[in-house]
């Protein structure tokens, strides 16, 4: 017995084009061919290759025959021929039969063995089956089916291919992809894997050697240049260092044609094997500028060694920082708050690692975690740009964070392109913007150079197809840090994706992860996942996941967080027009009851639009920011199966709004308001308290007194209260003597100089009086005590802005004053008549009275009388004198026109 021996085709056996059954052959995979001999397939084929013996003449392939004859003392006459055909009538379904066995035998065995190994020697060799899923393929057919589909892909995408040198064809291409409109430049060497260069991220990343861009330009220089001009390999001038992208990445040395002694002697076998170690690539590189050789070090393999030595440096410091993080001074001093132990440790896990997923549960504070990283390696390896990419909801939230917890520089990117160009090349330590912002700012986002990239919510990356996920994976920095509490959310893909962007080498090609980690049928349905075991040692040294049970006792007893959210356009206008009339109402010198009444509607539409517009009308389309951002939060609190949480709003149509959310999650809950009788309060109380799948008790303010929910550990705010005693009411709920877990309390506020926000920020003084009283530590030795009214009027002074400007509507105030000016021209013109009618009438009454002896008045009396009137007479603009008598009522003043009347008639 011997080890069949592979060989060349015997001659004259050729391939014929076109030939179908040939084809077939060259297609064929090992999980096909197991197939083809049942259960016991696999074990056949191996032991068929291991005790049969195959010699050169016993192998024919022509027309619709494969045929191999084995010699075997064990049957009648000493000699099996095994044949594979075309079954009749099935295009490309194979026959296997042996003349000297009636069931599947090791002849038939060692045949297909010899086919599968011996494709290129038969002139078979092609693509194998794509009806195969890949992880029925063995390690070689896969790397053939990988190369094929590049191979394909280069055949069927245009390309548009730009040759620095047109004279030759060993020179640097820029292939520029018509479907993703990105350029990337092929240096080409020859036809062989890892003789050329691709700058695609695909190379980088696919262990092959080759790419699409590279084989498209390859077919292409193989038409345009004679084949005497490809026979000339390509001749290296200069030792070059790059990075080798093959089975195993590292530093290689490219020796030029001309090779010097000492130069083999440094470089030694560093041009064959890939060097690991970038201290190991310094010393070589050291020794040759020592000896006067020069070497060309590639943008990549500089890349490659600047961050490994830099990641060796910060490695140390932050393995010291994880030894002792209890009592670490890093704790009180990295940030504007005392870290826990256990965040202390992410941090440093995470700048350690330099590039690294934070996967804690909800709650345990990836948001500081990730601030305090950026920081870490500000003092360790002097970062300058940090990029937090965020979804919308959240970038108001980092922002306040950063500002709570750092004295850092930060921009939130928004407005214009243009606007937006300049806030991404702005000199703020931290860059604020939304993934929707990176697919369309990706140009302008790649020309800074970002030393941080922080993915906040990083699932949000996990769908591989996804132009999302494509553009986010482009991104560029030597250090990146995704915070997600699921980096897996439905399939291991999404934690492969999301690994991708962390370390593109780590968890190797696409087709290789899915061929070692996925169990599927024959038609490529998962069954389930293996081999976890080796993706969880592979995934150690860069994610770190802690639960909630893990650091318990390392958590506060109550931990209070604020989820600032940004609201739409919609809910914006709603709140400001009823603030704007509440501002109008309460700068008024007199409130009367009515102004009392608009102003306490108006506050509650205010308050209600922070929530959702279908609170205030049920007919339009619904807007709400906040129910999204709810959404988001509950879908990872009910991740974690310790979670029982107590959600309270205001209104019981807003629990109507999130109640169908948790319906869409498939989320058991129970509700309490006050419309529930008391006699099933009870029973309601007890569900959510004893019953495991019961996650959720929503409640209103109703329900927010006399209950005791020691079951729950979290507590929800959709909305803030007026009184800060009603919200402690709230999380008195959970947060009370028999609470055995910390309560994790969540405040949800619209923002953007909405009253909501405003709330926020007035609560804190509100709750003066009961600190005051009851907390020991308070320096507060006395509150004054006004009225209900007088307390109203200044809580929404401090609450509201002075009353603002309203804006000029111009054209009513054009039509206003040209009323007043005809008005003004008509009483001018009254007055000038009545003037002028005085006048006439009091000179026919001196025509008319009698004088004595028709005696004129003396110039003294005229003189004392004129003197007396002007007195009561004023100017006016014209400078004209006007007198203005005031009359008792009505009737003196038809008195006066009667005496007029009469005197005219006279």
């Amino acid at each position: 017995m011997s080890q069949t021996k592979t060989r060349s085709a015997p001659t004259g056996v050729r391939r014929k084009p076109g030939n179908v059954f040939h084809q077939r052959l060259g297609s064929l995979t090992f999980s096909q061919a197991c197939q083809l001999l049942g259960d016991e397939g696999a074990t056949l084929i191996r032991q068929g290759a291991q005790y049969l013996e195959l010699n050169h003449d016993d192998v024919f392939l022509g027309g619709d025959l494969f045929r191999v004859r084995f010699s075997d003392p064990e049957v009648d006459n000493g000699v099996a021929i095994a044949t594979i055909t075309l079954q009749s009538g099935r295009r490309r379904q194979l026959l296997v039969n042996c003349n000297q066995c009636e069931t599947p035998c090791l002849h038939v065995g060692a045949a297909l063995d010899h086919l599968l190994q011996s494709k290129s020697d038969l002139g078979l060799a092609q693509p194998p089956d794509e009806s195969v899923p890949l992880e029925h393929l063995t390690p070689e057919e896969l790397n053939q089916r990988a190369i094929a589909d590049r191979v394909k892909r280069a055949a069927e995408e245009r390309m548009k291919v730009r040759s620095t040198n047109t004279t030759k064809p060993w020179t640097d291409y820029l292939v520029t992809s018509e479907r993703s409109g990105r350029t990337y430049r092929v240096a080409l060497r020859g036809f062989d894997p890892g003789q050329s260069y691709c700058t695609c991220p695909d190379f980088r990343t696919n262990k092959l050697q080759t790419c699409k861009h590279v084989v498209h330009v390859q077919t292409k220089v193989q038409k345009r240049f004679s084949a005497a001009k490809l026979r000339s390999p390509y001749r290296r001038k200069k030792l070059s260092l790059a990075i080798c992208y093959g089975e195993h990445r590292g530093l290689l040395f490219h020796m030029p044609a001309k090779v010097d002694p000492k130069m083999e002697e440094i470089v030694g076998d560093a041009d064959t094997t890939p060097i690991t170690d970038a201290s190991d690539a310094m010393t070589r590189i050291a020794a040759l500028e020592n000896a006067g050789l020069d070497v060309t070090i590639y943008p990549d393999a500089e890349a490659f060694i600047q961050r490994q030595l830099t990641q060796q440096r910060v490695r140390q410091a932050c393995e010291l920082i994880r030894r002792e993080t209890e009592n670490h001074p890093l704790r009180t001093e990295l940030l504007d708050a005392t870290l826990l132990p256990y965040q202390l440790d992410g941090i440093a896990f995470a700048a350690g690692a330099g590039r690294a997923i934070l996967a804690d549960d909800m709650g345990l504070g990836k948001t500081i975690q990730g601030i305090g990283v950026a920081e870490l390696l500000s003092q360790l390896a002097d970062i300058k740009r940090v990029l937090i990419v965020s979804p919308a909801s959240l970038k108001t939230q980092w922002r306040n964070e950063i500002r709570r917890f750092s004295d850092r520089s930060t921009q939130i990117v928004l407005g214009t392109g243009a606007e937006r160009y300049e806030q991404y090349r702005s000199d703020a330590f931290f860059t604020i913007c939304n993934y929707e912002q990176v697919l369309r700012d990706l140009t302008a986002i790649e020309e800074v150079p970002w030393d941080l990239i922080i993915l906040d919510e990083g699932q949000r990356i996990k769908n591989w197809e996804s132009k999302t996920s494509n553009v986010i994976r482009q991104l560029e920095s030597p250090f990146r840090l995704v915070l997600s509490g699921t980096p897996l959310e439905n399939r291991l893909g999404d934690l492969f994706t999301v690994t991708r962007f962390v370390d593109e080498d780590r968890l190797g090609p696409a087709y290789e992860f899915f061929h070692k980690h996925h169990v599927v049928d024959e038609r490529g349905k998962t069954l389930g996942y293996h081999r976890l075991d080796q993706l969880r040692e592979s995934l150690k040294p860069i994610l770190l996941r802690r639960t909630r049970s893990e650091v318990a006792k390392q958590l506060p007893e109550r931990i209070d967080e604020v989820i600032r959210i940004e609201p739409t356009a919609e809910q914006k206008e709603i709140n400001d027009s009823h603030l704007a009339i509440v501002a109008q109402i309460v700068h008024k010198k007199f409130m009367t009851e009515m102004d009392l009444l608009r102003m306490q509607k108006s506050l509650l539409m205010a308050r209600m639009s922070c929530d959702s517009t279908y609170l205030i009308d049920q007919e339009e389309t619904e807007y709400s920011s906040k129910l999204e951002r709810l959404t988001e939060l509950l879908d990872g609190l009910i991740e974690d199966p310790t979670r029982k949480i107590v959600l309270f709003s205001e209104w019981r149509r807003m629990l109507d709004r999130i109640e169908r959310r948790l319906d869409t999650m498939g989320c058991d809950y129970v509700r309490l308001d006050g419309q529930v009788p008391q006699k099933k309060r009870g029973e309601l109380v007890s569900r959510f308290q004893s019953d495991p799948q019961c996650r959720v008790i929503c409640m209103t303010n109703a329900g927010s007194t006399g209950l005791n929910l020691q079951a729950a550990n979290t507590v929800i705010n959709v909305d803030l209260p007026w009184n800060p005693a009603v919200l402690e009411q709230r999380i008195a709920r959970a947060y009370r003597m028999g609470q055995k877990n910390p309560v994790h309390i969540y405040k949800l506020v619209t923002v953007g100089d909405t009253i909501e926000e405003r709330l926020l920020e007035t609560l804190a003084s509100k709750q003066e009086l009961a600190d005051a009283s009851i907390d020991m530590d308070s320096d507060v030795s006395e509150v004054a005590m006004v009225s209900g009214m007088e307390d109203l009027r200044r809580r929404l002074e401090v609450i509201l802005d002075p009353l603002p400007a309203a804006p000029v509507d111009e054209s009513q105030q054009r039509r206003v004053e040209a009323e007043a000016q005809a008005l003004q021209a008509k009483r001018e013109k009254v007055a000038a008549a009545t003037s002028g009618l005085i006048t006439a009438a009091l000179s026919l009454a001196g025509e008319l009275i009698p004088s004595v002896g028709d005696k004129a008045p003396s110039d003294e009396t005229v003189d004392t009388l004129t003197d007396r009137l002007s007195q009561c007479v004023d100017k006016d603009e014209q400078g004209r004198p006007q007198l203005t008598i005031t009359l008792p009522d009505t009737d003196a003043l038809r008195g006066l026109a009667t005496t007029l009347a009469k005197l005219l008639d006279s």
